[in-house]
């Protein structure tokens, strides 16, 4: 089942260093601003509109 890693920007260099340590160094991730769970419902929406395009390219169907 195709899947993405989203990470907020705190955990980019946590994200980094996981994917060197299991061995994939180019592991392509979303990383999307902080924070999150202080968002209204809209707010969400918003962001996921912005960066839709870039989660459909890492999984390959754009």
């Amino acid at each position: 089942m195709p899947a993405v890693s989203i990470c907020t920007d705190p955990f980019v260099l946590t994200a980094q260093a996981m994917a060197r340590s299991y061995g994939f160094p180019g592991f392509e991730y979303l990383s999307i601003p902080h924070p999150v769970a202080s968002l209204t419902a809209e707010q969400i929406r918003d962001r996921v509109r912005d960066f839709m395009p870039d989660l459909l390219r890492i999984l390959g169907v754009e």
